[in-house]
């Protein structure tokens, strides 16, 4: 497939490693790959030899013993294949690394095996089973894309799957060492490219080291010519030799030089972090930046769950673009990643249910969309798959009229239990406060508070970082008062069904949405009624919310009815909140700009936005150096908020980033400045 009308390759899903499990030398069953006729690991020494030339040849053992930086060691490897050099890197770390280091695992594969496929592989290493059995419950759907899996608190792991070369151009941070691994150069020549060692080269840190098994002249005058020198060292057994070596001086990364309002700051040093807002979007930031060894305190007036986060249930699902676009891309990668994330969580379903999620065709406009996005999108049915009326009624458990797309990982979840949740972990300090005025000053910020207890006293605190979470509250702040946030109001409805047969099992959707009953309590609605700043409950939005689900659900609202349910608005309960939204219906995650300062460095842009000027070029951006913001998550933060968070975390702790380049700046807060001043507003 070529790649997108955006710009990134397509969204698909992708074709899994075919094996063949044969005897190897030593007469033990291994895989090996059908499409490059070539062995993954020798079962017989495959640990031995990955501790050899990657683990040896990069010196791991040393240089994790010494490391003592607050960002991680991070390794990066060109093809996952079964996880091996990955599990080894790991367990290297877990025995050398002092006890504050941290490790972050980047891996790329084009062609990723199947779950059950990866588990027999790992079977053969029974001392790696523990970490095995990790990588394997949070393996993810074979698709195109990142992937950040979560191995232990100190361990984290980006899959980056697609091409290498397009993974690592589009690749969002620095690498420490280089795991040059893959079939070998003459089974997969198509890897093995110049422009492969040139985006090493560019993705690399002063002094990056590499290792690989192969010693052939075409790897080697490639490394060369791309800035690497190599030495030849002993190979692991038959393998007479193989290459290490380094990069001291990596060359410039001009990937932004189009666009150098997007140039990330340095990161700075960072011990305690204020996050502001204590919703889905300010509680899953502090788990983040806990997670990492940061002392949060978390800033809120009402506490966890309060605003917009505090309903019962809400439903966890994007609803996407039939045409492949940026929106699109992030809401689908946070779906995914906010399921493996709640599984890591809350593996008992305490706070959440994967029951799956219904999108129906209430429409031939809408079923015409839906056969558009299916038509675009080769995914897997695992992540999403066209239903008839039939198919739909047997997965809904609910009479239903129509067929739809079916998303068998999405659900619903409990958003005011999980920030509660989140809000109590260990290294997160909770603040019953307002947060009046930020003051920068030198590398901190100073907070003006207000406290809830004793009412109206108020204080000063101070954080070497602020993050800003308050969605519709955002633009109080003098620094973050030019984001075009507007706020839509939304009433839910909650009926108290004596009876509840049939059990609806799915989250069903359409122009509104209901979830399955949380203690005999159905959630059904939202209305939604944008710049209405009211959280009053009204008696009409019940009322509309009742015509949508009878519209939605007609027969089942006739069959609680006619179970002895007295279905009437005026019975409903429910709960009004407001949400934030931005004009390109993205979040805002990521540092905040200093506004008066681009518009006018980049006011050139409004006469010419081909043309960036060359003072920008050799500038950095201008920033509120130190604050951050996740917000205008609208009516789908359970899929956003927990992605933006890792995103903001990650930069901010100086790691490489959950998704792809382009989507980073597709969130960045200063997107609509520039924006602004292309389109002469």
């Amino acid at each position: 497939m070529t790649a997108s009308p955006d710009g990134l390759p397509p969204l698909t899903g992708l074709t899994p490693a075919r094996l063949d499990w044969r005897h190897d030398d030593s007469g033990e069953i291994t895989p090996r790959s059908s499409t490059f006729d070539d062995v993954y690991f020798s079962r017989h020494d495959g640990r031995a030899e990955t501790e050899h030339v990657f683990i040896g040849g990069n010196r791991l053992v040393e240089r994790l013993t010494e490391w003592q930086l607050a960002r991680p060691f991070v390794i990066a490897e060109t093809g996952f294949g079964s996880g091996l050099n990955m599990l080894c890197a790991w367990a290297c770390f877990d025995a050398n690394a002092p006890a504050k280091a941290r490790l972050h695992l980047v891996s790329t594969e084009k062609y990723p095996m199947h779950r059950d496929d990866l588990t027999r592989s790992l079977a053969a290493w029974p001392e790696l089973a523990e970490q095995a059995a990790v990588l394997i419950r949070q393996w993810p759907e074979l698709i195109s894309g990142v992937h950040r899996l979560w191995l232990d608190q100190r361990v984290t792991l980006d899959l980056h799957f697609g091409d290498t070369v397009e993974r690592l151009e589009l690749l969002d941070g620095k690498v420490d060492a280089w795991f040059l691994d893959g079939f070998a150069p003459a089974k997969n020549p198509e890897m093995w490219r110049d422009a492969l060692y040139n985006v090493m080269a560019r993705r690399s840190r002063s002094n990056a080291t590499f290792a690989t098994f192969t010693c052939a002249g075409i790897v080697k005058r490639g490394l060369k010519a791309a800035g690497f020198n190599w030495r030849k060292q002993p190979g692991f057994g038959r393998k007479r030799e193989m290459l290490a070596g380094e990069i001291s001086t990596p060359p410039e990364d001009t990937c932004r030089h189009a666009t150098p309002w997007f140039v990330p700051a340095p990161a700075r040093h960072t011990q305690r972090v204020a996050v502001i807002g204590a919703g889905i979007a300010g509680t899953s930031v502090a788990w983040s930046l806990a997670r990492r060894g940061v002392e949060v305190d978390l800033y809120d007036q009402q506490g966890p769950g309060a605003g917009a986060s505090g309903n019962p249930q809400g439903a966890l699902y994007a609803k996407l673009a039939a045409d492949t676009n940026y929106h699109s891309r992030c809401y689908l990668t946070g779906l995914l990643h906010s399921q493996r994330w709640l599984h890591e969580i809350d593996r008992q379903h305490q706070l959440w249910s994967p029951c799956g999620v219904l999108q129906l065709a209430n429409s031939p406009r809408e079923a015409q969309r839906q056969q558009r996005f299916i038509a675009h999108h080769p995914l897997p049915e695992s992540l999403v798959a066209e239903c008839t009326s039939q198919q739909a009624e047997q997965k809904a458990g609910v009479s239903v009229d129509t067929g739809g797309l079916d998303y068998p990982l999405a659900g619903w979840v409990r958003p005011a239990a999980l920030c509660q949740h989140l809000a109590s972990l260990p290294g997160i300090n909770l603040v019953r406060a307002t947060v009046l005025a930020l003051e920068q000053k030198a590398d901190s910020w100073t907070l003006h508070l207000r406290d809830t207890e004793p009412q109206g006293s108020e204080r000063l605190a101070y954080a070497d970082q602020v993050v800003i979470a308050t969605a519709t509250q955002i633009n109080r702040f003098t620094q973050t008062a030019h984001l075009p946030i507007q706020t839509v109001r939304g009433q839910i409805s909650c009926y108290e069904a004596q009876h509840t047969e049939p059990t609806l099992q799915r989250v069903l959707c359409a122009n509104g949405y209901v979830v399955p009953a949380l203690n005999g309590q159905l959630t059904f609605g939202a209305t939604f009624s944008p710049n209405d700043s009211s959280t009053e409950l009204r008696q009409q939005d019940h009322t509309a919310n009742l015509e949508e689900l009878e519209r939605l659900l007609p027969s089942y609202v006739k069959t609680l009815r006619d179970n002895g349910n007295t279905v009437d608005a005026s019975k409903l309960t429910g709960r009004a909140s407001l949400r934030a939204a931005s004009p390109d219906k993205s979040p805002f995650a990521g540092p905040v700009p200093d506004a008066q300062a681009w518009q006018r460095d980049y006011a050139s842009l409004g006469k010419d936005a081909s043309q960036v000027p060359d003072s920008a070029r050799h500038s950095p951006p201008a920033m509120h150096s130190g604050l951050w913001v996740s917000t205008a998550h609208g009516s789908r933060g359970l899929s956003s908020a927990p992605l933006c968070a890792e995103l903001i975390a990650s930069r901010l702790c100086d790691e490489p980033l959950p998704l792809e380049a382009p989507l980073v700046d597709h969130l960045h807060p200063g997107r609509r400045i520039i924006r602004d001043l292309i389109k002469r507003r």
